[in-house]
């Protein structure tokens, strides 16, 4: 048999079997149909479910993150800065904001003769924060008359506790000489009244890193824990961690990895690390903090998760001081806590001139 006669048979007998079992055909093609409308469907429910899932995808994840370009991109303000000064020797600085309604309201220090500092309150309108306005019955709160705090009471982080509907404010507190710790303080939203929570230290500085200071404390309230960026001041200043729980805010516990960040390896923070601020992002906790290379302190940015593993922002350092002679922030810059407002990002930040702080205000939009 050749390959064209075999052909024409199995031809024939193809068509003989088609025709003869055309019922079965049309029954399988039906079961093929069913089969695929449920495969698609379960498709659908599976693709559904992942969208909702919290488990999302990492390039998903990465895109609701705030671009690291957007903290390298403060500008300092056109008009107004300075926003708090006082004529030398004093000094304006340690400042942080609250947002309550549609108004800023500012906790800053003073630090008068004899390194005698005080709390101090100020407001300022929503849209535009560089309008201030000072509290007439500044200053709000004066060191003890006894006690950790008896000689300075500065770097107030103001917050909201939604655990008991109060604020709350950690604080820097020294005697005459190291080491500076850190108070809580309480208010019903009168924030010329504040009460401490206790007379004693709720972050004592009782570890080596910590042999001169466990201060200047900055604050973000997550579900039921409250998380502290503090400064450890040793031989060199490094930034450490510690949590509470919101139904006991002076019940602080320190972190066991602490100091958990030493600084970024890079040459421009080698020197040391220190009033660091906390701004929680939709994925990452942002960290902004003072590096120094031994003679000047800049603004370095890095990003966790987990206050384990940080990512450093590949702008370093963020922010500088000015490099106009003549200005009030030429020689350093500390201290930059960031706030948002409408359509802006901004940030509060103390600037050095010789050996004089005060206080001024950056912006950038938000992505």
């Amino acid at each position: 048999m050749n390959m064209e006669e075999r052909s024409q048979i199995d031809g024939k007998w193809e068509i003989q079997i088609y025709t003869q079992s055309w019922e079965s055909n049309d029954m399988n093609r039906l079961i093929r149909l069913v089969i695929l409308l449920a495969v698609l469907s379960l498709a659908g429910f599976w693709t559904s479910t992942a969208l909702s899932s919290p488990h999302r995808d990492p390039i998903a994840a990465a895109e609701d993150a705030i671009p690291f370009d957007v903290f390298a991109s403060f500008k300092r303000i056109q008009e107004g800065n300075p926003i708090f000064a006082c004529k030398p020797p004093e000094w304006a600085a340690a400042a942080h904001t609250i947002v309550v309604d549609d108004t800023i309201h500012y906790l800053w220090a003073r630090r008068k003769k004899g390194n005698y500092w005080v709390l101090m309150h100020s407001t300022a309108p929503l849209s535009d924060p560089a309008t201030i306005k000072h509290d007439p019955r500044n200053p709000v709160l004066l060191p003890s008359k006894e006690g950790f705090d008896d000689s300075t009471i500065e770097y107030p982080f103001p917050f909201w506790n939604p655990a008991d509907r109060r604020f709350y404010v950690y604080y820097l507190g020294r005697q005459k000489g190291p080491p500076k710790q850190t108070g809580l303080l309480v208010g019903d939203g009168d924030f010329d009244k504040w009460t401490r929570v206790r007379q004693t230290p709720v972050i004592a500085a009782d570890t080596e890193h910590e042999r001169k200071g466990s201060s200047h404390p900055s604050v973000t309230v997550v579900g039921d824990t409250i998380h502290i960026i503090y400064t450890g001041e040793s031989t060199a200043p490094t930034i450490c961690h510690a949590t509470a729980p919101t139904n006991d805010p002076a019940a602080v516990t320190k972190d066991h990895a602490n100091p958990i960040f030493k600084g970024t390896g890079q040459a421009w923070d080698s020197r040391g690390v220190r009033e660091a601020e906390i701004f929680k992002g939709p994925r990452y906790f942002h960290i902004l903090y003072g590096g120094s290379d031994g003679k000047v302190w800049r603004i370095g940015h890095v990003r966790t998760r987990d206050f384990r593993n940080f990512e450093p922002n590949p702008h370093n350092p963020i922010f500088s001081p000015s490099s106009d002679r003549d200005t009030w922030d030429c020689d350093g810059i500390l201290t930059p806590h960031v706030f948002e407002t409408g359509d802006f990002y901004y940030m509060l930040y103390a600037g050095k001139k010789g050996k004089e702080w005060q206080t001024g205000l950056a912006k950038t939009r938000k992505p």
